[in-house]
Parts: C-alpha cells; structure tokens; sequence
C-alpha cells in the first residue's frame, strides 16, 4: 500500500489526509478500529511474473507430501484403522444399498430413456472407484433419479450421447476438484434447490405414469407429458395399472415397517426377540423395492409361462456379463434396419455438444449439489471437502464411462440406506458393487419378466417424497422474497426443462443477491459531541462500496445532509472493500460537501480501502479515535462561527 494516515492528535494539527509516500512505515494510533496500518512498496509485473516458477515448485512439492496424499487418498487415514465393527456395520450396509440398487439401477435407466442395462453398468465401477478416493461414508455412486431424469433431458434418451454427457461431466466436475471450484455451489441457495428437486420429482412422476397405465406418452416439459398422456389414455391396460397400483399400495405400506418398534422405548429395555422382530421388520421395509420387484417378477413369469403375458409389458431382455471396458467413441453411427434402410442417422461430437447445448453444465452442477448433500447429513459436524467430493466423483463419472455408463452420483436414497445401516466407512460400496456384479452374471435371465409397471411404483413411490412443499411456509414467515428464486425455478423447471429451470432459477437468485449488494442498508443517528454539544449526522453503511452501490450511498448521505445542514461522519467499521469507482463517487461526495461548506469526516476507515482513495488522491479527514473526531467537530463549529463573524 502507498497512503499517509490521518494526524490522530491536536498537535500534529491537521486531519486531512491525501499525497503519495513511497516509502514503508507503520503508525500505531489508539481508539476505534485497527491500529495497524502497515503499507508496502507495489511490485512490477515483471517481479510478479519472476515469481511464477518457485510457485509452481512449491506446489509440485506439495503434491508429493505425505499430508496431500493422505488427504487425496482417503483410504489411507481409514484403513490403518479399520476393525471388525466397521466391517460388520459395513458389510450389513453394502448388501441391504445393493439389494437397492439392482431394482433401482433398472428402473432409472427407464427414466434416462435408456436399455436397463445402462442404470446396472453404472452402478459398480464407479463405487468401487469411491473407496479409494471417496471421504464419505455414505456415498454410493450410482444412477440417481435426479441425475437420470436430467441425463434424459439432456441427451434425449440417445445412449452414445449420454455417454459422452458423462464423460464431458466428469472432466468438467475433476477440473473443478482439482482447480478447487466447490464454492460454486454457495450459489444455490435452498429456495432454488428446493423448487429444483421439487420440479424433479413431479416430471419423475409424470414421466412415469404412462409406464404404470400401459400407455405411450413422450414430452420434454410438464405439458408436453400430460399432453400427450391425455391423448392416449383411452388406451390403458388394465393389467398394468392393476400390477401398478398394488406395487404402490404396497411399497408406501412396507415404508412405515422401520418406523415400527415394539417394546419400550429404550433399547436398554427392549427383550430380545422384540429386538429381532423390529430389525426384522427395519430390514424388510428398507429392502422394499427389492422384495416388491421379485414378487412382481414372480407373477409376470407364471403369466407368460401360463399363455397369458399379454396382460403385462416388461422391460425386455437385457444382455447378460459384464459389459467390456473401452474408450468411448466421441460420435455415434448410422442405425440401419434389416433392410439397409437408416433408421437413426448418426452424430459428429460437436453435433452431440450443440445439443447437448447448456445441460452440459447442469450435469455436473446437480450431480456436485446432491453429492455435497448426502456429505452434510452424514458429517456429524466434521468438516467437508468439496474439492475431494469433485475429485471422486469426476472421476468416477470418468470410469463409468468405459462400460458405456450414463452420467450418476451420489443418490439421497442409497445415502439414507447406508446412514441408517451402519455403514462405517466407503467399503460398504465394495459389497454393492459385488451385488450387481453378481447380477450383471447370473441373473440378467430373469431380468425380462420384470414388469414396466412395477419399477414405475418403486420411482412414484420414491420421487412423492422428493417435492419440498414443508419449506413455503417456513419462508412465507421468515423471509417471503425468498419465495421467488424458489417458485421461478420451479414453474420454470415445468416448463421450460429441468437444465434450463435450473439456470434462470440460479440467476434470479444471483440477481437478488447483487440487489442487496447495490442497496446497502444505512443506519443514520442524529448524536452530539461531549464538548461544545455541536449536532452531527453519524451515517453507518452496513457493507462495502462497490460501483453497484456507490452512487446510491451518495444520494442517501446528500439527502440526509441537506436536510440537517450539520457535520456529517460516515462510519467505515462495516465497509471492508472499495474499488476505483467507489473512490470517484467519495470525490464527487467530497465535492458536494465542500460546495455547501458543510463538514464531512471518515470514521475507522480499513487500510485497504484507505490505499484505494490514497490512490485515487481523495483529500478527506480520516479519524481512528471518537475522542479527537468530536475534537474535529467542535473545531470545525468553532471555524465556522469565526468565519461569520
């Protein structure tokens, strides 16, 4: 910095501060704020740039340190220490998330538009990735509904173009981890995210009504679906919606076993087989989709074996093994029919990337929000790590990808499932990955008995719980303009999709935040001085001075001066930054001031902003003490009766 600070006593006999120093020095004053004003000599860009190659040793050094490997790979601070409690708690954990998982992976990969078989290839490489470089022990990677509903939106159910949406996510999401860009997310707020899972889970359930009656129905927003919906709905079968409504009935049934306990409350007091029978019936309703799945499966084989298949549609047949690691190709072939004929004409990368168009930064944006999530509820007030979230998680999009996996994170559900099982560390991820292993190899057969209709009640049963309607009223009361960023991004997720909702529901909020930072609040006091009782305004901006703001703080404090005619001191305590534009509003402020004659003092002005009106060669009175700024004051009656005289 380059600056003089203002005379604090009488006997220096001036207040006014202005010039240039070249020089390095240091004032201790007494009273209000700091009293350290340390100001150092600028540097040239060439001293600068000198500079960036020990930076860039000293950062390659700490990449090799024992603290950032530690740090980057999780697995090395948990494993030391791991014991059989862990394993118990983790291996009851992996194997109820993944007795989820297979029923779930399934029916994602419905809502994504794509094969079955695309949710199950996404659910194992990148959660055995998780436990090497995963710090929560409650992730599991995966296909989620959030994440296959957008992964729909965003590639249109074009399975190559989904593959190259999570290959470009999980470059944008390691970048972001590795450049530590996890602050972004401080730019959703909860209003936004709630109208944004809110919006999700209703075109969720949407989307899937045509699975649970049997019909055909296709859209891009809310009206397009029901549009279309409405237009086929002559044509429900009635085996579906039978099938659909006893799988809802009965998964919103068995969701309230865990919630019943028998015996007293305190386990302490509980009998034995009252213990059993509640982690009996816990088991049951957790692994609910699973049993419900099965037991669908069951009656829609006996009706295809018994002649009568009709009456159901199932998800078909899926390939069985699993599927061989590759590169992914960066475009997509022509698909032709047995005739020659091309039925679906293929893309370039680019032309997958112009559609694919701004989605592409929603993808990873919802994925990093759900992950950071599940990460908040599980960490018992420990610290979080965005930036290692992003690494894991990138990078488990990135291995996803070469078994022709669709872009999935961390999923709310599977998170709750692992919380409550007792899982311990992220090696609960090696037991659920083994799971659909083991049906990716055995079990893929039965796979197509499956009916449509029940993996759309295992999603409707799922996503009802998803819509945040609990928080309007909360805002209503505390804070109601909170209420819109959340209501846009909500009616606009309905109508104009999920990826554009998000961002217009983002940049109303960042708009709502840069109208707070242009209208900083302003506290006026009418005070007295304890020596000749002179009247002064004391003005107290609540934020910084940025050029949004500057011009409105002018007008308030000219208003509110001319209408009092008495000195006016601005209390700097809460302005903590300043730009050049500000410092041109303060010396047209100055002006205005000096053209009426009136008096107009600074007040505990942080020496950063000093430097910035130092250099933009403001000549104020700058004060630290409230005694010697009374002193001012009065002198400055005392002038001014002088000079009338």
């Amino acid at each position: 910095m380059s600056a003089r600070k203002a005379a604090n006593s009488k006997e220096k006999g001036s207040y006014s501060i202005h010039g240039v120093s070249n020089s390095q020095f240091s004032i201790n004053t007494s009273g209000y704020g700091s009293s350290d004003f340390i100001l150092t000599r600028k540097e040239s860009v060439i001293d600068t740039a000198k500079k960036i190659n020990p930076w860039f040793k000293q950062k390659l050094k700490k990449i090799f340190r024992k603290k950032t490997i530690t740090k980057r790979l999780p697995i090395l601070q948990w494993l030391p220490k791991y014991n059989s409690d862990d394993f118990i708690g983790d291996l009851i954990a992996g194997m109820t998330v993944g007795l989820t998982v297979i029923p779930q992976a399934l029916a994602y990969a419905g809502i994504a538009g794509l094969p079955p078989q695309a949710g199950l290839y996404g659910s194992f490489v990148g959660c055995l990735l998780y436990i090497f470089i995963g710090s929560c022990r409650c992730v599991n990677i995966g296909p989620s509904s959030t994440s296959s509903f957008l992964t729909g939106q965003v590639a249109g159910g074009n399975w190559p173009r989904a593959i190259v949406c999570g290959v470009i996510s999980g470059f944008i999401e390691l970048l972001m981890g590795i450049f530590g860009l996890g602050f972004v997310i401080d730019f959703v707020s909860g209003p936004v995210l709630s109208g944004f899972s809110s919006a999700v889970a209703i075109m969720i359930f949407t989307g899937q009504i045509k699975s649970f009656l049997g019909i055909h129905a296709k859209g891009f927003t809310f009206i397009q679906v029901w549009k279309t919906i409405l237009a086929d709905i002559h044509n429900t079968r009635v085996g579906d919606t039978v099938m659909g409504v006893c799988c809802m009935t009965t998964l919103l049934l068995m969701r309230q076993l865990p919630n019943v306990k028998l015996g007293p409350k305190d386990d302490d007091h509980k009998k034995k087989w009252q213990k059993v029978v509640n982690k009996t019936l816990w088991i049951i309703g957790t692994a609910r989709n699973f049993i419900v799945v099965v037991t669908a499966t069951i009656v829609s084989y006996n009706l295809i074996e018994s002649g009568e298949g009709h009456w159901l549609k199932t998800i078909g047949e899926v390939p069985p093994g699993i599927p061989e690691f590759k590169i992914p190709k960066f475009y997509s072939e022509d698909v032709v029919n047995a005739t020659g004929f091309v039925v679906e004409k293929g893309e370039t990368f680019w032309e997958m990337i112009s559609y694919m168009n701004i989605g592409l930064l929603a993808v990873p944006l919802i994925a990093l929000i759900e992950t950071m999530s599940i990460n908040k509820s599980a960490a018992n007030g420990k610290s979080l790590d965005p930036t290692q979230e992003l690494i894991a998680i990138g990078s488990g999009q990135l291995v996803n990808s070469l078994v022709g996996a669709y872009p999935g994170n961390a999923s709310f559900s599977r998170g709750a499932i692992n919380k409550a099982s007792g899982a311990r560390t992220p090696l609960g991820c090696l037991y659920s990955g083994v799971l659909v292993i083991i049906a990716l190899l055995y079990m893929t057969p039965y796979f197509q008995y499956i009916p449509d209709a029940a993996l759309a009640a295992v999603i409707m049963s799922s996503v009802i719980f998803m819509v945040e309607y609990a928080v309007v009223k909360p805002l209503w009361r505390s804070k109601r303009s909170d209420l819109v960023p959340g209501l846009t991004t909500f009616v606009c997720c309905l109508c104009f999709g999920i990826p554009v909702g998000t961002f217009i529901g983002i940049a109303v909020n960042i708009l709502f935040v840069l109208y707070h930072a242009a209208r900083p609040k302003i506290q006026v006091d009418k005070r007295v001085t304890s020596g000749l009782h002179t009247k002064f305004l004391f003005i107290t901006p609540d934020r910084c001075l940025m050029f949004p703001s500057v011009e409105y703080v002018r007008n308030l404090i000219n208003k509110e001066a001319l209408r009092n005619a008495t000195p006016v001191v601005i209390d700097c305590t809460h302005i903590y930054g300043a730009d050049y534009t500000a410092a041109m509003a303060i010396q047209m402020l100055l002006n205005d001031f000096a053209s009426r004659q009136q008096p107009i003092f600074f007040l505990n002005l942080k020496p950063s902003v000093a430097e910035t009106f130092e250099e933009a060669e403001l000549d104020f009175h700058l004060f630290y003490s409230y005694h010697l700024l009374e002193q001012a004051i009065d002198d400055s009656k005392v002038l001014e009766v002088s000079t009338k005289l």
